[in-house]
């Protein structure tokens, strides 16, 4: 089997983008492979209640996904964990992760297909992700994620979110890794850099798990690219164009506490992991950042403080891949 296809759905955040997500996959998926023992396509319902609109209508209409459940939320990183686990034992060569509020372009899985195949240095490849306006129904020509770019002082940000989709741009850019949102990874290469047998650090609930992820795969010399003519189509809601200092505070509104303390601790988690491999610069640059974020947390954001503790029992057990 060549493809796994993996994602979570969860409670009604999730199940009214079904109906558009899955034919999209589905199309994809046809136009890729004319064999359907080729792929196959694991939902991991991460929902508190195993009587569900995700379970239903999946189980009604899609009765070849198979469906699997823990009985509660078990977060980002254990879901994949399990789902990807599968895909390995099933013998697929290649993993495609994709969140459900995603539209498909029919060609985008043949796109990211073909770049892994005729590329045998890449671990990952990333589709060019626009917004989509879900409200609206309506695609729009405004970057979500060119993947995930890597600054200094372990830094990563969206390629390119915020801005319009350029003719200019090449059809190859080379990235760290994909977005969560979606990505293609090659199975042998998330083989070779797990921790503790797991692909994902499952410390991480969720947010900035990722960016572990992709970064891992960079310390392994495995290479990224995002695929410009593989298209699809995201609905974010909790974030503002641009990529400035501004446009990261607006979109901090739209973010919840809970979010902001799981993005904060897991950043705080991948500083202490990879620590020992920064150079003078980078830790520098680290340590100023780190500043600024103390002073902005005491000025507005108070709540956070108690998640300093929590980082430091997260990272008690953190280990940078070299040591």
């Amino acid at each position: 089997m060549k493809l796994a296809v993996g994602f979570i759905t969860y409670n009604d955040l999730t199940d009214k983008y079904l109906p558009f997500f899955l034919p999209s996959l589905a199309a994809a998926l046809a136009a890729a492979f004319p064999d359907e023992n080729d792929y196959r396509i694991l939902a991991f319902d991460n929902s508190e209640s195993e009587s569900n609109a995700n379970r239903g209508y999946i189980l009604q209409n899609y009765s070849d996904i198979e469906f699997l459940s823990a009985g509660g939320n078990i977060g980002f990183s254990r879901a994949y964990n399990r789902i990807i686990a599968k895909a390995a034992e099933a013998g697929a060569k290649y993993f495609l992760m994709l969140n459900p509020d995603i539209l498909l372009e029919k060609d985008a899985v043949a796109g990211l297909i073909a770049a892994l195949d005729d590329n045998v240095g890449l671990g990952s490849a990333a589709p060019c992700l626009l917004r989509w306006d879900f409200a609206a129904n309506r695609r729009t020509d405004i970057i979500d994620s060119l993947g995930l770019s890597l600054k200094s002082g372990l830094r990563f940000i969206d390629l390119r979110q915020g801005k319009k989709m350029s003719d200019a741009l090449p059809n190859f850019l080379n990235i760290i890794g994909p977005s969560g949102a979606a990505g293609l990874f090659r199975l042998s290469a998330l083989e070779k850099i797990k921790e503790n047998g797991k692909y994902f650090d499952e410390r991480m609930f969720m947010y900035k798990e990722d960016c572990d992820l992709a970064y891992r795969l960079f310390l392994a010399g495995y290479k990224s690219a995002c695929i410009l003519p593989a298209r699809m189509y995201h609905d974010r809601t909790a974030s503002a164009p641009g990529s400035g200092m501004m446009s990261r505070l607006r979109a901090r509104k739209f973010k919840g506490r809970q979010i902001k303390k799981w993005s904060f601790a897991n950043q705080q988690l991948i500083y202490q992991k990879y620590w020992t491999l920064q150079n003078r610069q980078n830790k520098f640059i680290i340590i100023f950042d780190q500043i600024k974020v103390l002073f902005f947390i005491l000025m507005f954001e108070r709540y956070l403080l108690p998640e300093y503790g929590r980082f430091w029992q997260l990272g008690k057990t953190a280990k940078s891949p070299n040591k």
